[in-house]
């Protein structure tokens, strides 16, 4: 578990967003899935057919369900084609505006506004622990679909349930897919910049690992951030997600305690849903950027500190941004 976020509360769908186990099914093709959500395209069916969505896309919709629906794997069904060039594959970024519905009891669980202010929700294709039907879903996608996904417990909230979802309920995905981005990079490739006085030095692998160095000096008090890289791409804005490959070390001992090299091609987290510090070396700066950021406990973990952070360490991050999506236009 990173230990990144700031005990991260998300409401709504992702309240449960934890791999909840795989379909049961005996075709061969939702095996394959079952055991990775991301590794082949989820085809449609007769239950995904019958739910009948009307309304343009981004507009409110109105839906017809033959409840109740008693789906054994995962069927997903393309109510509107859409018109991007980039589909949807294992690690590619997949932004929605999503409705959620009970299949069993056609109760609207979770209602989308359909609007800009950054309702959307983004969807990483590599990430097991979001739920598998959301996956599924998003999978093999382009932007400007409208996509309905029928789900069985299993791939949705299995025996947790979640508010409007009981135990063992399946579930109706509704999403329109805003964007996709194909390829995210794997490392920052912005323009070198001149290392400031004072920051720890990073030495980077044939990868692009970075490994971090730190001064004989006493750390700073003050949060303090500058550029390695800087990169041409988009601007993060504040409410965004972005993909990241981080490495994070403690400057009292030089330990890396957490980093994202090795672990996944990228990590993805909003803007807003990780710790002061690491937010403010963030927000603003451009896609291919590599960012250095040294951050006191009072932008970190504050006096009581975390798992193996004590509320003294100051912390040195170093940041590749690889992709934005989701949030205010800049």
């Amino acid at each position: 578990m990173s230990k990144i976020p700031a005990l991260l509360t998300i409401v709504g769908l992702t309240l449960a967003l934890t791999a909840c186990g795989s379909s049961d099914t005996t075709e061969a093709t939702d095996a394959a899935a079952a055991s990775s959500p991301s590794a082949d395209c989820t085809e449609s069916g007769k239950l995904s057919d019958s739910v009948k969505v009307t309304g343009d896309f981004g507009a409110p919709l109105d839906i017809s369900i033959d409840a109740p629906l008693e789906p054994t794997a995962s069927q997903r069904t393309v109510a509107i084609k859409g018109t991007g060039t980039d589909t949807a594959k294992t690690d590619s970024i997949v932004e929605v505006a999503i409705t959620l519905y009970n299949a069993k009891t056609e109760e609207v669980i979770q209602p989308t506004t359909y609007n800009t202010d950054g309702a959307s929700l983004v969807i990483p294709i590599n990430d097991t622990s979001f739920l598998p039907g959301l996956v599924r879903s998003a999978n093999c996608a382009v932007e400007g679909e409208r996509i309905v996904t029928v789900s069985p417990a299993a791939d949705a909230f299995a025996d947790q349930g979640t508010t409007g979802v009981a135990a063992g309920e399946p579930v109706i995905f509704v999403m329109d897919v805003i964007s996709v981005i194909e390829d995210v990079p794997t490392q920052a490739s912005g323009e070198d910049q001149p290392v400031e006085d004072g920051f720890p030095t990073v030495a980077l692998a044939d990868d692009g690992a970075p490994t971090i160095t730190i001064p004989a000096t006493d750390a700073p008090t003050d949060l303090k951030i500058t550029n390695l890289k800087t990169g041409d791409g988009e601007v993060v804005t504040d409410g965004a997600s972005v993909a990241v490959a981080y490495t994070g070390a403690l400057w009292a001992t030089g330990e890396t305690f957490d980093s994202s090299w090795g672990r996944a091609d990228y990590s993805l987290f909003p803007t807003n849903g990780v710790i002061a510090g690491f937010t403010e070396a963030l927000v603003g700066q451009t896609v291919g950027s590599q960012v250095l950021a040294v951050i006191p406990p009072e932008f970190g973990y504050g006096e009581e500190g975390t798992q193996g952070i004590s509320g003294t360490d100051t912390l040195v991050f170093v940041i590749d941004i690889l992709a934005v999506a989701g949030g205010p236009a800049a």
